[in-house]
């Protein structure tokens, strides 16, 4: 058995990627999926078209790849995070659409507990802020919102769990409810230093314990799928969140190493080793993987819009046609326009945690056009990532050696946003040789635990640079730019600031 199946389930779309035995990939399975906006600042998902889309990708990459399922050693799973699906265990059938980690609708509800005096509390449990980018209270308003749930949810009739755990109990047929500590840590639920479901939480947010997966190890036994799905059963070995795999898969395992993704938002960990780093500038701490039942920890910073501000040049403003036409357009801008895109379509994540922001664009003139649209965008992303790491290096200092960034998701691609990003941030940005990071996280989370792929150092070894990024503007433009940002944001937040009485 040569190859593991990585599926890849995201905020956009659900793809399956075969990676051979010396972990290069063979083949690649893509379909995106339709987002709905039910009013403003929510965000679902239709949870067929998670499992369709799952489930078909699998099934194209098999066929693709041209191989037996019996050349498959195992799957891994990696998934968005965060985003939430409350089924009922006899029918398997969701009560709701899945609510995606981007909605807003608990806004109130997450104000109601700071202003009980709850935040201290749940922060010194799950490392997180109370914030409806977390699954804890999207679990509350389902059970209080969806009619007969929460008589459903106290007989024992509902489950939740993130995505990972819905396709994991969809692959077994229902015979595994289960998730991994990656997930679980993002929920507002789970405490990740005593490495349980905070039962103190689900008390106060009314939330029936008997719904909650069975947390695991990122490397373990999920279950085998039916045997029906593929023609032939196979085991489920690996699971972790997104940003976890991702930061696997770039072999950050030192204390002090960094890594961001840049998908449809954007996230950034640091490794801090077997020390959950309590933040001083509203970051998040979480569990970075767990592996023999230890687990290590990071700070982690989340932006909500990354690649998602592109796909509003495209779809909302119609202003291209394709992501690739960014770059292009970037480049011609003119130069005497720093128009500045603060990208808070449904609010700011790390470090404002400004749930009522919303997006705003500065120093527009007659002359503005699709060219200076696209190169704010893209600046955001840098200008949001420069946020991240300032907060990052007050809280905690690493060990000595070269700060360097590493950088993957689909706008890394972007040789223009990654070097205006190693500019802004002044240090070195390294782009991995296979972009695939997050599926291959996961990959060698179950191929290792299959025997197939070696340990942590021996796929540390594996990691190769494509191209490093240096920084070549001056210390002065780059405090000149990033101030400009700054004055933006706080403009941004005092437009949607509530006025004194």
């Amino acid at each position: 058995m040569t190859y593991i199946l990585a599926i890849d389930q995201g905020t956009t779309s659900s793809r399956a990627i075969l990676f051979d035995a010396q972990l290069q990939t063979a083949a690649v399975a893509q379909e995106e999926f339709p987002q709905y906006f039910p009013q403003s600042g929510w965000v679902e998902h239709d949870v067929s078209d998670l499992w369709a889309t799952t489930a078909g990708t699998c099934r194209a990459v098999i066929e693709k790849a041209n191989i037996d399922t019996r050349d498959i050693a195992a799957i891994g799973i990696t998934n968005q995070r965060e985003t939430t699906v409350v089924w009922n265990r006899k029918t398997g059938q969701p009560i709701h659409n899945a609510i995606v980690w981007q909605d807003r609708r608990t806004a109130a509800i997450c104000e109601s507990l700071r202003a009980e005096g709850h935040e201290q509390m749940f922060t010194d449990r799950t490392g997180l802020l109370i914030d409806p980018y977390f699954s804890g209270t999207k679990v509350k308003w389902l059970l209080d919102t969806v009619e007969g749930a929460r008589a459903a949810a106290k007989a024992g009739d509902l489950l939740f769990g993130t995505v990972d755990s819905y396709l994991i109990w969809k692959l077994t047929g229902g015979k595994v409810h289960a998730t991994d500590a990656t997930n679980a840590a993002r929920t507002l639920l789970y405490d990740i230093r005593k490495g349980r479901w905070s039962k103190t939480i689900c008390d106060l947010l009314d939330i029936p314990m008997d719904m909650l997966p069975e947390v695991r190890d990122c490397a373990a036994d999920f279950g085998m799928t039916r045997s029906d799905l593929f023609g032939h059963p196979l085991p489920i070995l690996g699971v972790a969140g997104d940003q976890q795999a991702a930061t696997i898969g770039q072999a950050c395992f030192r204390p002090g190493m960094l890594k961001s993704t840049y998908g449809t938002g954007c996230f950034a960990l640091m490794n801090t080793g077997d020390t959950p780093v309590t933040s001083q500038n509203r970051l998040l701490t979480t569990i970075a993987y767990q592996l023999d039942g230890k687990p290590t920890y990071a700070l982690e910073g989340s932006i909500f819009i990354a690649g998602a501000s592109v796909q509003w040049l495209r779809d909302g403003l119609k202003m291209i046609r394709d992501a690739t036409e960014t770059q292009p357009l970037a480049e011609v801008a003119d130069e005497e326009q720093p128009v500045i895109m603060v990208p808070a379509f449904t609010g700011l994540g790390a470090p404002y945690w400004d749930a009522e922001a919303r997006g705003a664009i500065f120093g527009l003139s007659r002359n503005s056009g699709p060219a200076e649209f696209a190169r704010a965008a893209l600046q955001s992303v840098g200008y949001q990532t420069r946020d991240l790491l300032e907060a990052m290096h007050r809280d905690w200092r690493a060990p000595e050696g070269d700060a360097i960034l590493r950088v993957d998701g689909g706008m890394s691609a972007s040789d223009w946003t990654m070097q205006f990003l190693s500019d802004i941030i002044g240090m070195p940005v390294d782009r991995p040789a296979c972009q695939e990071t997050t599926a291959m996280g996961a990959a060698w989370l179950a191929g290792s635990r299959a025997g197939l792929y070696p340990d942590q150092t021996g796929f540390a070894e594996m990691w190769f640079c494509d191209r490093q990024f240096v920084p070549t503007m001056t210390a002065g433009d780059r405090d000149a730019k990033y101030s400009a940002w700054q004055r933006a944001v706080r403009a941004t937040r005092m437009f949607t600031a509530p006025l004194p009485a």
